[in-house]
């Protein structure tokens, strides 16, 4: 490595952590700058001088050793890494980490780095199975931290099973694979707007029109570009979804929301993919007082609502813009004259009567048509597989306009 990078090893207790004084030696060898932080549990397992000795830094493991009054050294580990990574990574500091708690120097770090931070667990198969452990893994990953998968085996334990700490090597690979990504940032210092979600169109004070668009293929588009160095701002109507960690997110609830909080943005974007599926037609007349039940049928009068995307098409100068469309049949046909009509750049279509590729689930089999005459066909995939074809295509007609 030419430039090395920074990496901050958090050491927490358990068997495991021999392994990750092989890793600190590979890290080493292959030009990373790392400094070690351990917790009192791990230091019962490997001594600090063992990690010293392999990364020629001192160990950190007690937030009052202050050795340098001139700084704090724990916010300044924080503040000094290009990535932190926790191997092993203990039930204990994933639950701690999790939850906002800081009772050691490792945890204190934790919450101090705005670094990115990949998790390598290691722990008892019951105890990584543990819906309490899940629910903590998964705010974590809700929050932007990456995971190295556990291996399955022969746990020192005694048991068998998945929660054995990765190898060495393939943390090694994670870490350079993660580094490899910063450097092919195509959108770095670019502005993406995306829409994402259903609308809601007011009836009464309790009820309302929507659809099934549970926002998970406009907040897989958004965490896409964020990876790819975007400065990305979510507009979102409402969804189950936790906000992606770092994103710009506005909440909306119904068309007229979402059209003014996309105009209000839209001249400082390069990228726009409209994403959400909003709704076409909303009450004429929203009623102040509960609608009463009775006999016979009741009829509400429907009016328009902005067509955003056409909107947008109208105003486009130099942005490259993305829309969608959910067909149930002539899925070419129609998406191509929406392409056409709305001034688009790229058109994502999807049958949503076909399996797999509808609304609320976690994959989709689009077919991308660009209007320079390019057609992209997916498999059925996961949508965050058909964000990166997107994104991948979008990229493109940045560079092909000279942005």
């Amino acid at each position: 490595m030419t430039n090395k990078k920074n990496v901050l090893l958090c050491v927490t207790g358990g068997i495991a952590v021999f392994k990750a004084a092989a890793l600190t030696s590979q890290l080493s060898q292959n030009g990373y700058t790392v400094k070690v932080m351990m917790t009192q549990s791990a230091m019962k397992f490997v001594t600090p001088l063992t990690f010293q000795t392999l990364s020629r830094n001192p160990v950190y493991h007690d937030t009052f050793d202050e050795k340098d009054p001139s700084g704090v050294a724990h916010i300044d580990l924080a503040d000094w890494a290009d990535l932190v990574v926790i191997a092993p990574a203990t039930a204990n500091v994933i639950g701690k980490t999790a939850n906002g708690l800081a009772d050691d120097m490792v945890s204190t770090t934790l919450l101090a780095t705005t670094a990115p931070v990949l998790i390598a667990p290691a722990m008892n198969v019951h105890m990584y199975e543990h819906p309490a452990v899940k629910a903590n893994m998964e705010r974590l990953a809700n929050y932007g931290y990456r995971f190295i998968e556990p291996g399955e085996g022969l746990l020192a334990c005694g048991y068998v099973g998945k929660g054995r700490l990765a190898e060495p090597d393939e943390i090694l690979a994670a870490i350079k694979q993660f580094f490899n990504e910063q450097s092919e940032q195509p959108l770095l210092g670019k502005q993406v707007i995306i829409t994402a979600g259903p609308t809601r169109e007011q009836v009464d004070p309790v009820r309302f029109f929507t659809n099934r668009s549970s926002g998970k293929m406009g907040y897989a588009l958004a965490e896409a570009a964020q990876g790819f160095g975007a400065q990305v701002t979510l507009i979102s109507g409402p969804t189950s979804l936790p906000e992606p960690f770092g994103i710009n997110v506005i909440q909306v609830k119904s068309a007229e929301e979402m059209y003014n909080a996309v105009m209000k943005r839209y001249e400082y974007a390069d990228l726009i993919i409209k994403s959400a599926a909003v709704a076409d037609y909303r009450p004429k007349e929203v009623l102040a007082q509960k609608v009463k039940k009775k006999d016979s049928g009741l009829a509400i009068e429907m009016e328009r609502t902005k067509d955003i995307l056409q909107e947008l098409g109208k105003c486009k100068t130099n942005q490259v813009l993305v829309g969608f469309a959910a067909e149930t049949d002539q899925v070419e046909t129609y998406a191509l004259e929406k392409l056409e009509r709305k001034n688009l750049d790229i058109i994502v279509a999807n049958n949503v009567s076909e399996v797999g590729s509808g609304f609320e689930g976690d994959t989709n089999k689009v077919t991308i048509f660009g209007n320079d005459g390019t057609r992209i066909q997916s498999d059925l995939v996961s949508k965050k597989e058909i964000a990166m074809l997107v994104l991948n295509e979008a990229i493109r007609y940045i560079r092909k306009i000279g942005k």
